[in-house]
C-alpha cells in the first residue's frame, strides 16, 4: 500500500486485500488466543495501529451513503480491538495505545451515512474499554469525562437529516432501527450504550454533565418551538440515555437511575405532546412521547398508564405512519404488563376503547393495498391480537366485524386455492423427512383441515392419513402435533375414515404410542375423547365391538356419559364388568370422583358435572345391587362439592394465550407449538341449562319407582337434602314432587 499510495487501481485491490486479512485475523482469533499471535502481538497491533489512521484521499469516495474501503478497513480493525479488549485484556498492554486514537476518530470523523458503521464500532471499542478496571484511570477525572461527553458522544446523540429522510422515505425501517436496531446498529443508540458504561462507573459525575445538556436543550426548545424542536428530541434522547440502567425488549426499562425522576419529567415535558392534536406540530416530538410511555411504563402505575391510554388510542388517528405505528406498539405492550402472576389490564379496563382500536388499527392494516405492504407492519396485527386477547369475552358484539376484516385481509374464502398452494412444500418436507419443519406443517395442516365443513375428506387428506399412522413417525418427538390433526381428521372426516376402515389403525397408535407412554399418556386421551365423541359406538348383540379401554380419565368418562350417541353410562358400566366384577366402581372411587372436584377450567367442570348428573339419573346399573347401597350416594356428594365448592385457583398464573408474548418466541429442533394456532375446546353443554337445574330436571324425569329410591338415599344426607331443595327451588320444582 505504502508503495503504490498514488496508484489507485492497486490501492483499490490492496485495500480489498488488507479487509480480508482483518477478516481473517479475527476468525482465527474469535474463540481463542492462538500462541503464535501472542507471540508476535506488537508486530500485529503496530499494523493495526497504522491502518487505523491511515489516510489516502484515493481511498475517499464521494458516495455519502455506501462504505468506502478507507472506512472499511478502520471499521473491522475496530471489531479487533473489541474482540482483545473483550476476551483478552489480560494479554493486550497495548490497549491504552488504542484509546485516544478511537477518541479521535470520534471527533475527526464527519456526520454522513458512509461512516456510521466506523462510528458505531469505534463507540462499541470504548464502551468495552471503560468496563476494564485497568483502563478506568482514562476516564476517571473531571475534565476527561466532560471531554467524553460533550465531544465525543453528545455529537452522536444530535438527530441528523439523514435520519430526518430515513423517517419520511422508509418510515417502517426507521422503526425498527430504532427499536429493534435492525440489521446494524445507529449513531444514537451507539452513543446511548457508551454513555450507560461510563455511568457505571461515575454514575452521578455523568448525569450531572447531561443533565445540564438536558436543561439546556429545553430551554432553547422553549424560547422557540417550532424552530428549535430538535433540541427536545435530543433532550428527551439523552434523559433515556442517563435514566435507564437496565432494560429488555420484552418488559422495558426495569431499573431506572436513581438520580433521574423519570415520571416527573414526563409530567412536566412529555404529556404535553400526548395531549395536543394528533396532527399538529412536530410528528417526531408525538414519536418521542410515544416511545417514552413505551420506554418507561413499568415505572409509570396503572392509574397514570389508564391516563395516558386513551391517549395512545387517539394517536391511532395519527396520518404519520411512525406516530400510529408506535401508538400501537406501546398499547400492544402495556395491555402484556404483568402484575406477579396476573395480567395488570383486565378486559373491564379496555372496554371503552375496544371498538375504537379495533376498528383503528384495521383501517390502518388495510390502508395496505398490496400483500406486501398489509404484511409489512406486523406491529399493528400484534396490536389486534393483544386486544382480542385482553378482552376476551367482550368481543363477543365484535365478532362479525372482526372476521369481516380478517377475511378482506386473508381472502380466507380462498381456502382450497390456499391449501393447494400449500400442499407440495408440505409434501416435500415430510418426504424428504425435514425434522426441523414437520412439526410445524403438522400443526398448520391441522389448523387447515379444522376450518372444513361437513364430515367427508377431500382426496388431498385422504392421502395424506396413510403416512401419519405409520408407526415410524411418531417415533420422531411431534406426538402433540400428530394428535391434533387426528383430531381434525377425525372432526372433520370419520365417515370418511369408517368407510376406509381406518379407525382400527388409529386405535394402535392410541395404545401403543400415547397410552403406555408417561410422556404423551394425557395426548392419548385426548384422542380418545375425540374417537368417543366422534365415532358411533356398534352393539352386535349384548357385546360391545369396540377396544378395551384399561385406562381412563376423568373427563373422558363424564364426556361419555353425557353422550347420547352412548347409549347411555350403562354402556361404560357393562364394558368395566365386563373385564372384571365390580371394575367400574373401583375406578369411580379411585379415580373419578376424588379428581372430579379438582377440575379447574369452566368447560371441564360442565362436561363433570352433566356427565355426572347423566351417571345418577341414567344409569340402571347404579340404581342396583352392589352399586345402590354405597356408590350412588358417593357420587351424588362428590357431584354437589363440584357444584358447591369454587374451583381451584391454577398456581401458573394465566393461561398461555394471555402471557403469549411474540417477542420471546423460540426455536427448537423437535416440537414446538404455534402459540396462536390452538383449536377452540369443545363444549358439549352448551345447549343446556345450567347443571343444578338440570339435576332436578333429570331426576324429576326418571320413573316414580327410581325416585323413590333416590328420595330414601337422599335423605341419608341433611347436605344433600339441603342442596336438591335449592337446585328444585332453581328449576321452579317442588321437593315434594319428589
Amino acid at each position: 500500500i505504502e508503495q503504490n499510495s498514488d496508484n489507485i487501481q492497486a490501492l483499490q485491490v490492496l485495500a480489498r486485500s488488507l479487509n480480508l486479512l482483518i477478516k481473517i485475523y479475527y476468525d482465527l482469533n474469535c474463540q481463542d488466543l492462538p500462541e503464535f499471535f501472542e507471540d508476535h502481538l506488537d508486530e500485529f497491533m503496530a499494523l493495526l495501529k497504522k491502518y487505523l489512521v491511515y489516510q489516502n484521499p484515493l481511498l475517499v469516495t464521494d458516495d455519502e451513503i455506501e462504505e468506502g474501503p478507507l472506512e472499511e478497513i478502520k471499521t473491522n480493525i475496530c471489531h479487533v480491538l473489541e474482540l482483545y479488549a473483550s476476551r483478552y485484556e489480560d494479554a493486550f498492554p497495548q490497549l491504552g495505545i488504542f484509546i485516544p486514537l478511537i477518541a479521535n476518530l470520534l471527533t475527526e470523523t464527519g456526520d454522513e451515512s458512509k461512516y456510521d458503521a466506523l462510528i458505531c464500532k469505534a463507540f462499541s471499542v470504548l464502551t468495552v474499554v471503560v468496563k476494564i478496571d485497568s483502563q478506568a484511570q482514562n476516564f476517571a477525572d473531571p475534565s476527561s469525562l466532560n471531554v467524553m461527553c460533550e465531544r465525543i458522544a453528545l455529537p452522536n446523540m444530535v438527530i441528523r437529516t439523514v435520519d430526518e429522510e430515513l423517517y419520511e422515505d422508509n418510515p417502517i425501517e426507521y422503526i425498527r432501527r430504532d427499536l429493534e436496531g435492525s440489521d446494524t446498529d445507529t449513531r444514537r443508540r451507539a452513543a446511548a450504550d457508551f454513555i450507560r458504561g461510563l455511568m457505571e462507573r461515575f454514575e452521578e459525575h455523568v448525569t450531572k454533565i447531561m443533565s445540564e445538556y438536558v436543561s439546556r436543550y429545553l430551554q432553547s426548545y422553549n424560547s422557540n418551538p417550532k424552530a428549535n424542536w430538535k433540541d427536545k428530541n435530543t433532550a428527551i434522547f439523552l434523559l433515556v440515555a442517563i435514566a435507564t440502567r437496565t432494560s429488555t425488549v420484552q418488559k422495558g426499562v426495569t431499573k431506572t437511575n436513581e438520580l433521574v425522576d423519570v415520571v416527573d419529567f414526563f409530567t412536566k415535558n412529555v404529556l404535553c405532546d400526548l395531549q395536543s392534536d394528533v396532527n399538529t406540530d412536530i410528528p417526531i416530538l408525538k414519536m418521542d412521547a410515544i416511545k417514552y410511555v413505551y420506554t418507561f411504563r413499568n415505572q409509570l402505575t396503572k392509574e397514570q398508564l389508564l391516563t395516558v391510554f386513551p391517549l395512545l388510542v387517539k394517536h391511532l388517528e395519527s396520518t404519520d405512519y411512525v406516530v400510529y405505528t408506535y401508538a400501537a406498539i406501546a398499547i400492544e405492550r402495556i395491555l402484556f404488563m404483568r402484575q406477579g402472576k396476573t395480567m395488570l389490564f383486565t378486559a373491564a379496563d379496555i372496554k371503552p376503547y375496544s371498538e375504537t382500536l379495533l376498528s383503528q388499527l384495521f383501517r390502518l392494516i388495510e390502508l395496505g393495498q398490496t400483500p406486501e405492504k398489509l404484511s409489512e407492519n406486523d406491529y399493528l396485527m400484534r396490536a389486534v391480537m393483544r386486544v382480542i386477547i385482553t378482552s376476551r369475552q367482550d368481543m363477543v358484539p365484535y365478532v362479525n366485524i372482526i372476521m369481516g376484516k380478517l377475511t378482506t385481509i386473508l381472502d380466507i374464502a380462498a381456502l382450497s386455492e390456499f391449501e393447494n398452494m400449500c400442499f407440495g412444500p408440505f409434501q416435500t418436507i415430510l418426504s424428504q423427512e425435514v425434522q426441523e419443519f414437520a412439526p410445524y406443517v403438522f400443526q398448520l395442516l391441522a389448523q387447515l383441515l379444522e376450518q372444513h365443513q361437513g364430515q367427508d375428506l377431500t382426496a388431498a387428506y385422504v392421502a395424506l392419513l396413510n403416512p401419519l399412522l405409520n408407526p415410524a413417525i411418531w417415533e420422531q418427538g411431534n406426538n402433540p402435533a400428530l394428535v391434533r390433526l387426528l383430531q381434525a381428521y377425525l372432526n372433520k372426516g370419520v365417515n370418511t375414515i369408517l368407510a376406509n376402515n381406518q379407525l382400527e389403525p388409529i386405535l394402535g397408535i392410541f395404545q401403543q404410542k400415547l397410552v403406555y407412554s408417561r410422556q404423551y399418556d394425557h395426548y392419548g386421551m385426548l384422542l380418545l375423547e375425540t374417537i368417543t365423541s366422534r365415532v358411533p359406538i356398534k352393539k352386535k348383540g349384548e357385546t360391545i365391538i369396540f377396544d378395551k379401554f384399561t385406562r381412563n380419565f376423568t373427563l373422558w368418562m363424564c364426556r361419555f356419559f353425557l353422550l347420547e350417541t352412548s347409549a347411555g353410562p350403562d354402556t361404560m358400566i357393562k364394558v368395566y364388568e365386563g373385564l372384571q366384577p365390580g371394575l367400574f366402581g373401583q375406578i369411580m372411587k379411585l379415580f373419578v370422583l376424588p379428581d372430579l372436584v379438582k377440575l379447574s377450567k369452566p368447560v371441564d367442570r360442565k362436561i363433570g358435572g352433566f356427565g355426572v348428573t347423566c351417571l345418577l339419573t341414567k344409569s340402571e346399573a347404579l340404581l342396583q345391587p352392589p352399586y345402590v347401597n354405597q356408590l350412588w350416594s358417593e357420587t351424588l356428594m362428590a357431584l354437589l362439592a363440584l357444584l358447591e365448592l369454587p374451583a381451584s385457583v391454577d398456581s401458573e398464573g394465566p393461561d398461555e394465550l394471555y402471557t403469549l408474548d411474540i417477542e420471546e418466541g423460540g426455536y427448537q429442533t423437535t416440537f414446538a407449538k404455534l402459540a396462536t394456532s390452538s383449536p377452540i375446546p369443545d363444549d358439549p353443554t352448551a345447549n343446556l341449562p345450567p347443571c343444578p337445574i338440570f339435576l332436578a330436571q333429570q331426576i324429576m324425569a326418571m320413573s316414580a319407582e327410581k325416585r323413590q329410591i333416590v328420595k330414601s338415599l337422599v335423605s341419608q344426607s341433611s347436605d344433600a337434602t339441603q342442596c336438591l331443595t335449592k337446585y328444585f327451588q332453581s328449576a321452579n320444582i317442588s321437593l315434594e314432587q319428589l
